[in-house]
């Protein structure tokens, strides 16, 4: 098993000079093993080839770019560094490259546990949060690590629009935010519901944002962030979410 997952690193890092322009040949040994273990290999990580979005479809599923990044993904325990990774916020699926076949392949969705792109910015999978319709294979780009996490969810809706006279469609951005403590999600859709999430009363709230200019509606992120600051100022062990 080792072995064969130890394989993921070689295959993909081999796209590595694709992406410089350079096209890699794979040695004959390397070759006949990785036909031998392909089967396996299909069978334990890969998720089959990426469908690319419709080529007349504005905008982009991707986070970020639509070009491979150099990251790390821990896949069954097992951390692997220099992979070419694109995450793809509309399937939430996360997308490498396959190097003989120059496919994008999908690595299964539930043998990941996080990844990590080349600027910091990580993801972590969690099972399930139930009652959110966009949770889909439960990727979340972790803002803050601490009690509780801050979690950010990237979305993306695919609208109509008209363009130059035709009708096509958009992949529009979308984002929520949510604390997460010991397996619990509390959605932190509002300033109120926030704070209610951190026991934090609105005099103490009101009182730590007066004249930061500092706007949940605006920049909710910095907003959170600065939430999460105020409640560690206050003293004490996190303890949970209270009732709804």
């Amino acid at each position: 098993m080792i072995r064969v997952l130890f394989f993921v690193l070689i295959l993909i890092c081999f796209y590595s000079n694709e992406s410089l322009g350079q096209r890699t040949e794979l040695s004959p040994e390397l070759l006949a093993w990785y036909q031998q273990t392909l089967p396996l290999f299909q069978e334990v990580v890969t998720g089959g080839q990426y469908a690319d979005a419709p080529a007349n479809y504005l905008g982009t599923p991707f986070y970020e770019s639509r070009q491979f990044d150099f990251g790390e993904i821990w896949v069954n325990g097992l951390r692997y560094s220099k992979v070419q990774l694109l995450y793809d916020a509309w399937a939430d699926e996360v997308v490498t490259f396959h190097p003989i076949y120059n496919q994008k392949i999908l690595i299964k969705a539930e043998k990941i546990e996080k990844f990590v792109f080349s600027d910091g910015a990580t993801f972590i999978r969690i099972d399930s949060n139930p009652g959110y319709g966009k949770h889909h294979h439960g990727f979340y780009q972790l803002i803050a690590d601490g009690e509780p996490k801050l979690l950010k969810k990237h979305y993306r809706n695919v609208e109509s629009v008209n363009e130059t006279g035709l009708i096509t469609r958009e992949f529009q951005v979308g984002q929520d935010y949510f604390f997460w403590f010991k397996g619990e999600f509390w959605k932190a859709g509002s300033k109120k519901e926030s704070a209610l999430a951190l026991s934090l009363s609105n005099k103490e709230v009101n009182s730590h944002f007066s004249g930061k200019g500092i706007v949940f509606k605006k920049d909710p992120e910095r907003f959170l962030l600065e939430l999460l600051q105020l409640k560690e100022s206050t003293g004490g062990d996190f303890k949970g979410f209270p009732e709804r």
